[in-house]
């Protein structure tokens, strides 16, 4: 096992060449060993101390009783570049069963997905001989959009609780944990994707050669996948460290993406920049065998891009810490400062990233009153590890707070316009990413 400490000591390799074949490692790899090549020598990118699993919210009979933290240290290999965290606890874990986090409760998430589906519907001609299969379809938000064009689909999602939800509201779903094993029932039942989407699920996966295997499996011989995934390189150019928790495994740059999609029988031919989550990237992928979609320009740039902003060198990510330990220091001094000042303040949103943040921070309701968020399934419950409790937006308007710290930072304009009315008593909103904002 790499020793949490010792990786800091580690020299910088060279920057591997842009012509060098990286494989996948065959078997799974060992702790402290790249989860995609299996390479040794992890290098510390940054260590965000013990931390909770993001999404195990409390409740009340729960608060005295002992809590799992964990180490939450993100690692670069030096060989693949690919951002990773060490599994302490498997995906099935923590996904499969009940999970806590519901897709439709963003509007603007909800629009992303309404203009994905027009666009891709009218790139590909898909109709109602089509068939569309979505990994981690949550609660059936993007497959919607097709069902309502009578396009056939299918999503996969783990946790049972949010796939019943997806289920009701007419979208087919199955209950399964995604890998070659399913791709290949799937096939044998006659499954094939002309379509195969996975937004925001690739950095939740501990075994990505398996999942990616599993969608080279899955895909149709002329199919097309895509996938939506934060960039690695917006999370260090915009100190979006917060986007580190145990849940997401790893951290893409498209660089390495295209190596990974490359070892398991998968060219992308064509990536797009996406304002979602704070900065992502929409690549798209086919067989090899299949030459009709030749590769676009964008893919060279893309990955140009990337190699002479330094994303090829060790450097580049070994020095991410110390701006994060900025932020820390800007929001601590923020907090104390309106404490001192008798000024309350409550959270806006409970998402993942907000309990990195508050975790790392060591912020507790000695600084934040409460925290509200619209899922209904995180009412009256309190978050990980920092047992901040958490309620219905409507809880804002009836103890008038002086500042609203906004967690789901890449929401911030969103959530602004929905809280316009804390003017009225003047409130004012506290954005802490990339930098602390306080308006």
């Amino acid at each position: 096992m790499l020793n949490a400490d010792a990786s800091h000591d580690v020299p910088l390799a060279a920057a591997v060449p842009v012509t060098q074949s990286i494989t996948a490692s065959t078997a799974r790899p060992a702790r402290g060993a790249c989860r995609f090549c299996g390479a040794h020598g992890l290098h510390s990118v940054v260590d965000l101390g013990m931390s909770p699993l993001c999404e195990n919210f409390l409740t009340r009979d729960q608060l005295n009783e002992e809590e799992s933290f964990y180490p939450l240290h993100a690692l670069v290999c030096g060989d693949c570049f690919l951002v990773q965290v060490e599994e302490y606890v498997s995906g099935r874990d923590i996904f499969c069963g009940e999970y806590a986090y519901f897709s439709s409760y963003s509007d603007s998430w909800l629009a992303h997905a309404r203009r994905y589906a027009e666009m891709i519907t009218a790139r590909l001609q898909l109709n109602k001989n089509s068939h569309v299969v979505e990994l981690a379809s949550n609660d059936g938000y993007l497959l919607k959009n097709f069902v309502e064009r009578g396009i056939p689909c299918l999503g996969i999602e783990p946790a049972d609780n949010v796939a019943a939800t997806a289920v009701e509201r007419g979208v087919p779903t199955r209950v399964a944990y995604f890998g070659r094993e399913t791709a290949s029932a799937l096939v044998a039942e006659g499954i094939r994707a002309d379509l195969l989407a996975a937004n925001n699920v690739l950095a939740h996966v501990p075994d990505i050669n398996d999942f990616v295997a599993g969608m080279k499996i899955l895909l149709a011989d002329n199919g097309v996948i895509t996938v939506e995934f934060p960039h690695a390189v917006r999370m260090i150019e915009g100190n979006q460290f917060d986007t580190i928790y145990q849940e997401h495994y790893c951290y893409f740059s498209f660089y390495t993406a295209e190596k990974i999609f490359a070892a398991h029988g998968v060219t992308l031919f064509d990536v797009e920049e996406l304002p979602t989550h704070g900065g992502s990237l929409r690549i798209y992928g086919r067989h090899t065998e299949d030459q009709s979609k030749p590769v676009t320009p964008a893919v060279k740039k893309m990955r140009d891009r990337e190699i002479a902003a330094g994303y090829t060198r060790l450097e580049t990510y070994c020095d991410f810490a110390e701006q994060v330990a900025e932020t820390k220091r800007n929001l601590l001094a923020f907090l104390i400062q309106a404490k001192r000042e008798k000024k309350s303040v409550a959270a806006y949103g409970a998402p993942g990233k907000g309990n990195t943040l508050l975790n790392y921070c060591g912020v507790r309701e000695d600084f934040i009153d409460y925290a509200v968020d619209r899922n209904p399934y995180k009412h009256n419950k309190f978050l990980p590890g920092t047992h901040i409790p958490v309620f219905a937006p409507d809880k804002i308007a009836q103890t008038k707070p002086d500042y609203i710290l906004i967690l789901p930072w890449n929401l911030k304009d969103e959530i602004m316009n929905q809280l316009a009315y804390v003017r009225q008593w003047g409130a004012k909103f506290v954005v802490p990413i990339p930098e602390l904002t306080v308006s």
